[in-house]
């Protein structure tokens, strides 16, 4: 290019300052309009990335939820209940109920669940007085729930409820509570006297868990019409004696070895019912009377 071409070329940018900014600004955007299209490919590549990790995460946490275990609970050792009268020998019922008729069975809609039976005796003994006496025994099986526990957790539990309605009995002077050893699990007597308008009778009360279920024994006796008041600690010999019996059968009933504890379990089954609702019967004293 000669001296003089290029003079006229400047001259040229000279009289026209606009087509050379023109040039400079078409450089300019060519450069920008490259800078989101790489900023749009690394959003795409980030996106991807984080929607892998989103469904990986997903996946192990059903995995996991598939992996973990159902809910159990140990099955219930005891899964029925005796027949309630037949739970005290025919003979302990001669000692402790000796003129009682054959028992009455309490009224229950689940026999499997909770039963009860009683007896009462009155042995005339004409101008000298007469002797009462009134057994009862009440049964309630408790069974495994997935929610609530163990059956033999929830029997505990009703143990020790059962303990104190019984030791805050209306009218109970002389309260004694003292544990009972060789009868179930666990046992305790409760004993305590209530005076009435025929005499003093002599309560005593026996609540013992063996396994799943809670057995309630009540024993008392009063002297009445001028005949003397019974020996507290006979009567809570046979109140005993009669729990024990009741705990043998529980645990007969159930194909286990029958005595202080239950040796021998059935083979265990799940079972997701819960316990039932109510008790057969709250400890209370029997009158042939009442109160005026």
């Amino acid at each position: 290019m000669s001296e003089g071409t290029m003079q006229l070329r400047a001259q040229r940018d000279q009289r026209n300052p606009q087509a050379k900014r023109a040039k400079r600004l078409t450089r300019v955007l060519v450069g920008a309009a490259a800078v989101p299209v790489m900023l749009v490919a690394a959003g795409c590549s980030s996106d991807s990335g984080s929607e892998d990790g989103k469904d990986k995460a997903a996946e192990e946490s059903a995995a996991s939820r598939s992996a973990s275990p159902s809910p159990t609970v140990q099955a219930a050792a005891f899964r029925k209940l005796p027949e309630p009268c037949s739970v005290v020998t025919k003979k302990t019922l001669e000692d402790l109920v000796p003129k009682g008729d054959s028992g009455k069975e309490g009224t229950s809609n689940d026999t499997a669940s909770r039963a009860s039976c009683s007896w009462d005796s009155l042995d005339d003994n004409g101008v000298k007085g007469s002797q009462f006496r009134w057994l009862s025994v009440s049964m309630l099986r408790f069974e495994s729930d997935v929610t609530r526990g163990a059956g033999d957790k929830l029997a505990g539990d009703y143990y020790q409820k059962q303990l104190k309605d019984v030791q805050s009995a209306e009218g109970a002077k002389g309260l004694k509570t003292t544990p009972v050893s060789g009868t179930g699990d666990e046992a305790s007597l409760v004993r305590y006297d209530l005076k009435k308008k025929e005499g003093t009778f002599k309560q005593q009360t026996v609540v013992t868990r063996v396994e799943n279920v809670v057995v309630t024994v009540d024993f008392n006796g009063a002297g009445l019409a001028g005949d003397k008041t019974p020996d507290a600690d006979d009567l809570a010999k046979d109140a005993q004696k009669a729990a024990k019996e009741a705990v043998a059968a529980v645990t007969k009933a159930n194909g286990a070895a029958g005595g202080g504890t239950s040796s021998g379990k059935p083979a265990p089954s799940e079972s997701s019912s819960g316990a039932p609702s109510k008790s057969p019967s709250k400890s209370s004293s029997k009158a042939p009377a009442k109160d005026s």
